[in-house]
């Protein structure tokens, strides 16, 4: 497997789409941070969060002949993460805050300037509980933009695409998010030790998702 990981997406999709299933993995573990912190920002917990990336690995696969390569896999795939935290959203009846006003400068929300012990960050159960207490009060136009742009890394080109909106509308969602975010979270921290999807829930995430692939192909 390791002999692939340097290959780029589209070359795995090809020998996927050729007969070789196994390579699959490789894309679930290059998007199950992306996936994971965008479930998360939608207000979902562990379990459902993961529920809904199993659903989009294979609903993902189930289309990969679909792909076209307009743009990148992984704007592709967190589409289809979105996609389902908006109808599991729907199915449950739950409100769907829209925000209408925007404001065009973007300012950095995290400072890099400290050093810090990732590790020990991500175990910090008061950095997450603050995070995950102020995303909530933001409405989801907001909430999206920051987790697509500031947790998952995201071009403003590309969370335009994801999102359906003008990429000077991104620029305007991000800064009001950050301005609302940056009284709650302290300077000290960065974007990278929010919503770690640790090595432990990857592992199961691709046993899972590979378990139920093979049954389909059977």
């Amino acid at each position: 497997m390791k002999e692939f990981e340097q290959y780029s997406d589209i070359e795995i999709i090809q020998r996927i789409l050729n007969g070789q299933l196994p390579l699959y993995e490789i894309l679930i573990r290059r998007n199950n941070p992306y996936l994971y912190k965008v479930g998360r920002s939608y207000n979902y917990g562990h379990e459902d969060t993961q529920d809904l990336m199993q659903d989009t690995f294979i609903d993902a696969y189930n289309n990969l002949s679909k792909f076209e390569n307009r743009s990148s896999f992984k704007t592709w795939i967190v589409r289809i993460m979105l996609n389902n935290c908006y109808r599991k959203q729907q199915k449950f009846s739950y409100k769907n805050e829209i925000a209408n006003e925007i404001n065009d400068q973007s300012i950095p929300l995290f400072s890099n300037q400290k050093q810090s012990d990732i590790n020990k960050i991500i175990m910090n159960k008061e950095l997450n509980s603050i995070i995950e207490n102020a995303l909530q009060h933001l409405d989801i136009d907001y909430r999206m933009v920051f987790s697509l742009r500031e947790m998952n890394g995201l071009t403003t080109k590309e969370a335009a695409e994801i999102l359906n909106i003008s990429e000077a509308n991104v620029k305007v969602r991000l800064n009001r998010a950050k301005a609302m975010l940056r009284k709650e979270v302290e300077k000290s921290y960065t974007t990278a030790d929010i919503f770690e999807f640790n090595l432990i829930y990857c592992d199961a995430m691709v046993n899972n998702v590979m378990s139920k692939l093979k049954v389909i192909n059977q």
